[in-house]
């Protein structure tokens, strides 16, 4: 079951990206076993991470049997087509980043970077979480939410309404709610 024709596995990639900013938590948290069987566990393929200028590098991997393939690279002049090509996407909590890969259709799991100060990027992780659009975690609680995630129970993003996002920027930025 879930073998191709000549008995090879689908490819099922996660990609990873940090946009142009320096997140080494999310990259370290990438690079642990324990992350990397997990995403094995669930019939994951590669894992795919653009590190951004970040300065820790994770190990690459050709995958294997019993393995995870695993390779990165710093930029890229677009990343549509690894946002495309994933089956699972893990990013940091840009909106582009976010918004990108919600429009795709992707399943998402956003990661907070703590390290950022006056971090509004958290406040719009956490409210599409809420409204079941993505998973919202911490480097510190990947793992658990790679774990516990039912990819089946998140809803489409309709781009199409921005007064919800808008009320909340509004309410980030103090104004009142009309």
């Amino acid at each position: 079951m879930g073998d191709t024709k000549d008995g090879l596995k689908p490819k099922k990639i996660v990609f990873v990206t940090v946009g142009t900013t320096c997140f080494d938590a999310l990259v370290r948290a990438m690079d642990t076993e324990v992350v990397k069987e997990e995403l094995l566990r669930r019939g994951y393929t590669h894992l795919l991470i653009q590190m951004g200028r970040g300065s820790y590098v994770p190990s690459k991997s050709g995958g294997g049997n019993a393995s995870l393939a695993v390779d990165y690279f710093t930029f890229s002049s677009s990343i549509a087509d690894h946002l495309r090509s994933a089956s699972l996407v893990i990013s940091h909590a840009g909106s582009g980043s976010i918004f990108e890969t919600l429009r795709l259709g992707k399943p998402l799991i956003v990661v907070v970077n703590e390290d950022l100060m006056d971090n509004h990027q958290s406040e719009l992780a956490e409210e599409l979480a809420e409204r079941k659009h993505l998973y919202c975690a911490r480097p510190q609680t990947l793992n658990q939410i790679i774990a516990d995630m039912n990819l089946d129970s998140l809803l489409p993003y309709h781009p199409g309404d921005a007064m919800p996002v808008a009320k909340l920027i509004n309410r980030f930025l103090g104004f009142p709610d009309d």
